[in-house]
């Protein structure tokens, strides 16, 4: 693997970063500074912290960012959630993103025991 950008993890993260602006982009805009604000800045430390974590020196300096990528991906779960149940998410697109949020949980934690491994 040459760089971070060829790592199917980082991809997923970037399309859920995508995919996170355009449906936060229906909450109320009193929300903006709030709910909204978080979500996407939880859902993009996933990516950014993936790719500084890959350009640094080493495999505790890498596995410390994996871990913090993988402590916002639960935060915009959460964050989700919230959404959620306050009605700024419809069901179905809850459950769409959640699911995305899973999958990428399931790799980043694959991930993280394959560099410990290592």
């Amino acid at each position: 693997m040459s760089t971070y950008r060829d790592l199917k993890i980082w991809q997923k993260s970037i399309a859920l970063v995508t995919k996170v602006y355009e449906k936060t982009n229906t909450f109320p805009k009193e929300e903006i500074y709030g709910l909204t604000s978080q979500i996407r800045r939880s859902a993009v430390s996933i990516p950014s912290n993936i790719s500084e974590g890959y350009g640094r020196e080493g495999k505790k300096d890498y596995l410390r960012f994996l871990n913090i990528a993988i402590s916002s991906l639960f935060e915009l779960q959460t964050q989700l959630i919230i959404g959620k149940n306050l009605s700024f998410l419809e069901e179905n697109i809850f459950n769409s993103l959640y699911e995305d949020t899973r999958e990428i949980e399931r790799m980043l934690s694959s991930y993280i025991k394959k560099i410990k491994d290592s």
